[in-house]
């Protein structure tokens, strides 16, 4: 038993059933337990590996995409880059890296990292050593004094989600309470749930009983704040995810612990929890604050169109022939259709 997991029984036994939303935000987020509070999950020793982790290439890729972004907007003289779940700090250093190739790009940002990991904040010191780097909780407490330009890879899957399930008697919210062992349990509420009204006329009208369908109210929110900074300072946001286009029934939250699937109420605090982003929903988010979503483009679309071949023939040229299959290897994870390429989607976000 997890000291998550007790304390979990125990809150479900004095306040009844959570819901998935509750049960995600207490796995991942709790103050002592929550498996972001108490580890770095990332690389061969953690559960899980990011693309900035597997190779520059990537992050220096967006670096230079934001450096044109900062040119066509006519060179502000402040922008505010902010990322939100950084990670280790290395798809930013990687961005930092490659912004100093447009001379004075790198002089107008201000570096600030969304981050809520006591671990990971660490982390994010010690691989921005000799950056001026300021954290924060929440995107909201991130200055609005200058032009936003925000980066978000894999960060809007991790946020929780609830559950809803098409039962005979209409929509009912998907719940964690415990079975007749004191184990966690999936249940589902007994009156219809409020969210029905969050769903999509797509998703009402394809589903199908003991359908589930996902719904993440506080990414929306984020996304809204984020989409109305965009728009009123004229900035640019890229958001980065594994997800689909559409919005559709299906349950996606799942469990990954030591590079492997894991049952997603078995070991809370212990796995990462994620879910697919529904992409269509959060373009949507980004409009109603009045931004501009642009066509969602894949993974693979989006770094071949910036070059990201042409960059790995230049980074082998001074490589050794092992140095150089790492190098061919790291691209084909990032953008080949069986491996990141076409599972991981690119939203650019603009001024409307």
């Amino acid at each position: 038993m997890t000291d998550l997991l007790d304390h979990l029984q125990r809150r479900i036994r004095l306040q009844g059933a959570l819901s998935v939303a509750d049960f995600m935000a207490e796995a991942l987020g709790n103050p002592k337990h929550g498996y972001y509070m108490t580890r770095d999950p990332l690389g061969a020793a953690g559960d899980f590996t990011t693309a900035p982790e597997i190779s520059q290439m990537f992050g220096e890729m967006i670096g230079l995409w934001l450096a044109d972004c900062w040119g066509q907007l006519g060179e502000p003289e402040k922008v505010i880059l902010v990322e939100c779940g950084p990670g280790r700090g290395t798809l930013m250093a990687d961005i930092l890296r490659a912004a100093r190739m447009a001379p004075g790009f790198a002089d107008a940002l201000s570096v600030h990292l969304v981050e809520t990991s006591p671990t990971l904040r660490k982390a994010q010191e010690k691989t921005l050593s000799g950056h001026a780097v300021t954290w924060h909780d929440t995107f909201e407490t991130v200055p609005d004094d200058g032009v936003p330009f925000i980066v978000a890879n894999e960060f809007f899957d991790a946020l929780p989600v609830s559950q809803v399930q098409l039962t005979d008697q209409g929509w009912r919210e998907r719940m964690v309470g415990l079975d007749a062992d004191d184990n966690l349990a999936f249940g589902l509420a007994t009156a219809e749930t409020p969210l029905t009204g969050l769903l999509s006329d797509t998703v009402k009208a394809q589903a199908k009983p003991d359908d589930i369908a996902e719904l993440c109210p506080v990414g929306l929110g984020i996304a809204r704040s984020m989409g109305a900074r965009i728009q009123s300072r004229n900035g640019v946001g890229i958001f980065i995810d594994y997800g689909y286009p559409k919005s559709a029934c299906g349950e996606t939250l799942q469990a990954v612990r030591d590079h492997e699937y894991a049952p997603v109420l078995d070991t809370p605090g212990e796995a990462d929890l994620t879910t697919h982003v529904d992409f269509e929903a959060l373009a949507k988010a980004f409009s109603e604050a009045g931004a501009a979503p642009q066509p969602l483009l894949t993974q693979r679309q989006f770094l071949e169109h910036l070059g990201i071949k042409l960059r790995a023939e230049m980074l082998k040229k001074s490589a050794n022939p092992d140095q150089a299959e790492a190098i061919d290897s790291a691209l084909h994870r990032l953008t080949a259709k069986d491996q990141m390429g076409d599972l991981f989607k690119v939203l650019v976000v603009t001024r409307g």
